[in-house]
């Protein structure tokens, strides 16, 4: 038989040369997009927000004493709350579609790892019944640092299995690592939330809501946030854990007894005839403003009451010490998201002592009269709808204790007129 030509041998060859070219080409695509997609895969996903913030509830299991202290504080219903639920609705209707995350960051600070999922935040509030924590376990021993170049600070998340806090002789166990960190014991890791209004309303720095505690004798004394609102106390830090000194979490401020140290009342009274005159000295003792919470509508209330024959109010009136606002239009508002300017600022300084004078008729057909000073924080204002929202949504109505003025401190006296 005879060969083929040689030019016609080539041809072949090069053909089958030419195709195992193109099938090579083909498996090196099929295995690169089959690399792709295993690099892809195995790239770790984002963990669940459940995951990096587990629920207060997971840690009660090892630390109940501190569950239990959180559970009873205003911490624990940072979002729960009728009157938070109420002032959301009201910073959404105004906002329309911007910044949905801006009252969770202090209010659910978790936020600031997950901005992505912020409408899930505010429809776990308005379903009334938050199945995520506010300000949880997980919110703050989180926080390996705060940056406090900005304004307001910021938080500084390290999302683990590790957990920061002020001891150095932690126990070793098989929930998380634990690390001693220095912020734990300053009031830096409180700024974050509790030093400024939010960024909406930029009013600057000098609208903070501490005031220059920095520069406050308790301060330079040594004394931080926790002294006064983490107090120490005696106790376990985890379930059978050797009792030792530990910081109590209920936070007491606003709420709890140590708001009966946060002002002296000293009353000063002068009979001239048919007129009177008392002088009440109002004496901050805290290193901060006073009030401070809300900077919208939380307020202090000094009420003077005179009481006459038969324990009749023959006088009485009121100093309020607080901010009052105005929105773009120039109207009085009480939330800090549209407030643009501050219309009057009467909060009591950091440490300040004020003296308020009262004048009225001296009561008549009595041998006395009696002086009632009282100073209570004030209840929630605000709009008429506003207050019947805040009504409406919570269990207890008009007995909701944010209409309850809280008292502070009182001082009575009883003048001769003889």
């Amino acid at each position: 038989m005879k060969g083929r030509p040689i030019v016609t041998r080539m041809k072949v060859v090069g053909k089958g040369l030419l195709a195992l070219v193109v099938m090579a080409v083909i498996v090196l695509a099929v295995w690169t997009t089959a690399d792709r997609g295993l690099a892809q895969n195995s790239s770790p996903a984002k963990p669940s927000l459940d995951k990096v913030f587990p629920s207060a509830n997971k840690c009660k299991r090892c630390h109940e004493r501190a569950f239990e202290e959180w559970e009873a504080s205003p911490l624990s219903r940072s979002i729960h709350s009728p009157a938070f639920r109420s002032s959301l609705d009201e910073y959404l209707a105004f906002s329309g579609n911007k910044d949905k995350a801006l009252c969770f960051r202090c209010h659910a600070p978790h936020v600031n790892e997950f901005v992505e999922q912020a409408p899930m935040f505010v429809a776990q509030v308005q379903s009334g019944d938050p199945a995520i924590d506010g300000v949880g376990c997980a919110q703050c021993h989180l926080i390996k640092a705060v940056d406090r170049s900005t304004h307001p600070p910021v938080p500084k998340y390290e999302p683990g299995k590790t957990l920061f806090g002020p001891y150095k002789d932690y126990v070793e166990n098989r929930a998380h690592e634990s690390l001693e960190v220095d912020l734990f014991r300053k009031s830096d890791l409180c700024m974050n939330c509790h030093f400024s209004v939010p960024a909406a309303v930029n009013l600057g720095k000098s609208n903070d809501l501490l005031g220059a505690y920095e520069s406050s004798k308790a301060f330079k004394s040594g004394k931080e946030c926790q002294t006064c609102h983490m107090p120490e106390q005696i106790g376990e830090s985890a379930n059978g854990e050797n009792k030792r000194k530990v910081a109590n979490h209920t936070f007491p401020g606003r709420v709890g007894k140590l708001r009966q140290e946060a002002a002296k009342l000293d009353l000063k009274t002068e009979v001239k005839g048919d007129q009177t005159k008392v002088t009440v000295t109002v004496q901050s003792l805290v290193p901060h403003n006073l009030p401070t919470t809300h900077p919208g509508w939380a307020s202090v209330v000094l009420d003077l009451t005179i009481k006459g024959k038969n324990l009749k109010t023959v006088y009485r009136e009121q100093r309020v010490y607080g901010r009052t606002y105005a929105n773009a239009k120039g109207q009085k508002t009480v939330f800090d998201f549209e407030a643009t300017k501050v219309l009057e600022d009467t909060v009591l300084k950091p440490e300040e002592t004020r003296a308020e004078v009262f004048t009225f008729p001296t009561p008549k057909d009595a041998p006395s009269f009696d002086v009632e000073a009282l100073l209570n924080y004030g209840p929630v204002a605000g709009p008429p709808t506003f207050l019947q929202r805040i009504e409406a949504e919570s269990a207890r109505g008009a007995q909701d204790p944010v209409f309850q003025p809280i008292l502070i401190v009182k001082q009575t006296a009883n003048v001769s007129l003889k």
